[in-house]
């Protein structure tokens, strides 16, 4: 009965974000309610010390990795916590320097986080960091010993995080010790619901997305959204209305205004899934600043497959310049967001 409750609860949780389960989502359901409901052995004992509980759940971008296990996550009576990785090691190196000077300080911050929660949740697992790379292994495999059970979920098996990185080998024996204790679960299909869902929005004609109805759709397709007036890209600060570790929603008006250059551009489409698009403003020559660097935006997501979604409301892509001093390189971008907004473009993964 339990069980049932549970899948039905998870079930109508997706649905509600336009995902029906198909059977690599369910299966991954089954898998996570069956790690806390133990079956019996032939002599009628329970065998919950000796099951995994821990997970890793990994697999391609827009599978509902986050959603499926936040939505487990959720039912679960424990004291618990969730966490964007980011926000994980924050936190971690926060303690990190108010513990200097003390002995095995990682040992005091495990102890702590075990006493505060017996489940942890931490989404979007990625390791890019050297410092990062010293520390999370070690940490992990610590909370583990202390009862303390993990989900994470992440793009990329454990065998090829922090590829490439400085002194891997120290961080691959902590997750080959890790890896003993979790359930790594690949979730496999080939349907990116969460852009399926976005390029479902040009079918809406009719429809005015205005703030308010962008930002419902985001909370519907993302997780771990900041919707702040400021983001930082290549350590200098620029504004936006919202980003999260897999988009960036900007204003055209204003994030364009600001000198930015290709330096970065070129971060922003190396890692951000998805960029929005709204606040279109008509431009002549006065704005030719402004239009240069929309240019060249357009140049470097198009060259790396960017995935944007543009809201014109008033405009269309046609009427945005009407200026003479850049006809010919607006001519080549005016055709490359044309393309960018077919469905052909939306549907094709980065390579």
């Amino acid at each position: 009965m339990l069980k049932k409750i549970m899948i039905d609860y998870i079930i109508k949780n997706l649905e509600k974000r336009r995902i029906n389960l198909d059977s690599a989502q369910l299966n991954l359901v089954h898998a996570l309610i069956k790690s806390i409901q133990p079956e019996k052995n032939l002599n009628n004992k329970l065998e919950a010390k000796s099951s995994k509980r821990s997970f890793y759940v990994w697999g391609d971008v827009g599978r509902g990795k986050t959603l499926i296990t936040k939505s487990f996550f959720n039912l679960l009576t424990e004291r618990k916590a969730s966490y964007h990785y980011m926000e994980f090691m924050q936190s971690v190196h926060q303690d990190l320097t108010y513990l200097s000077g003390k002995k095995n300080p990682l040992n005091i911050i495990a102890r702590d986080l075990s006493k505060k929660s017996k489940v942890i949740f931490i989404d979007e697992f990625q390791v890019e960091d050297i410092t990062d790379a010293m520390i999370i292994g070690n940490l992990l495999n610590q909370l583990i010993k202390l009862n303390v059970t993990l989900y994470l979920t992440s793009n990329a098996h454990p065998d090829d995080l922090y590829e490439d990185g400085l002194q891997r080998e120290i961080f691959i024996n902590e997750i080959e010790i890790m890896k003993k204790s979790l359930n790594i679960h690949k979730i496999e299909g080939l349907i990116d619901y969460r852009s399926r869902n976005i390029v479902n929005l040009n079918n809406n004609a009719n429809r005015i997305y205005d703030d308010n109805s962008i930002r419902e759709f985001l909370e519907d397709n993302f997780e771990n959204l900041s919707f702040h007036k400021e983001c930082k890209i290549n350590s200098r600060v620029f504004s936006c209305k919202a980003v999260s570790s897999d988009f960036l929603w900007i204003s055209f008006a204003d994030f364009f205004k600001e000198a930015g250059g290709d330096k970065e551009y070129i971060e922003i489409s190396e890692k951000t899934e998805w960029i929005f698009i709204n606040d279109f403003i008509e431009c002549d020559d006065n704005s030719a600043d402004l239009i240069r660097r929309f240019i060249s935006f357009i140049d470097i997501c198009y060259r790396n497959k960017m995935k944007i979604k543009f809201f014109f409301k008033d405009y269309t892509c046609n009427s945005l310049y009407t200026g003479d001093k850049l006809k010919s390189l607006w001519s080549r971008c005016q055709s490359r967001v044309n393309e960018m907004q077919s469905i052909n473009y939306l549907t094709n993964m980065k390579e």
